[in-house]
């Protein structure tokens, strides 16, 4: 992919996750914490207890990581998809004798519009992502 749409991507895309992170993670992170806390304060829970305690505190928490790193794979693999069938119209206007400088430009046109077309995409996949960690929180 090109350097600069790239890297307004990878911008996109962190400034997402920190989003998530401030606004739902780092909520979901304390409640973990203070509800294992309250599985070692048991003093008549045997040590299997605690665990499991513990387990079930660590449940909702894993269970919204995994949801944020399935989105991004999905999104990630969109992606993908897109910058391939650039380059595979780019060889194919090689093969077909187009100029290397043209067909430059042309790859780079391709990329940046799926760069563009990714980035919308963004805020609805934030608000869906949003929705699903707040029903995991309650």
């Amino acid at each position: 992919m090109a350097e600069a749409p790239q890297s307004r991507m990878q911008e996109a895309i962190d400034s997402m996750v920190q989003g998530l992170e401030r606004e739902n993670i780092r909520k979901m992170q304390g409640n973990m914490f203070r509800c294992s806390a309250d599985c070692c304060e048991n003093d008549l829970a045997s040590m299997q207890q605690v665990h499991h305690c513990i387990e079930r505190c660590h449940a909702p928490l894993a269970q919204a990581q995994a949801v944020v790193t399935k989105e991004l794979e999905r999104f990630q693999d969109r992606l993908a998809r897109c910058t391939m069938h650039c380059n595979d119209k780019a060889k194919d206007s090689l093969d077909s004798g187009s100029k290397e400088q043209e067909v430059k430009q042309q790859l780079e046109s391709c990329v940046t519009k799926c760069v563009d077309d990714h980035v919308h995409l963004i805020p609805s996949m934030t608000k869906k992502m949003k929705e699903t960690l707040a029903a995991i929180a309650q």
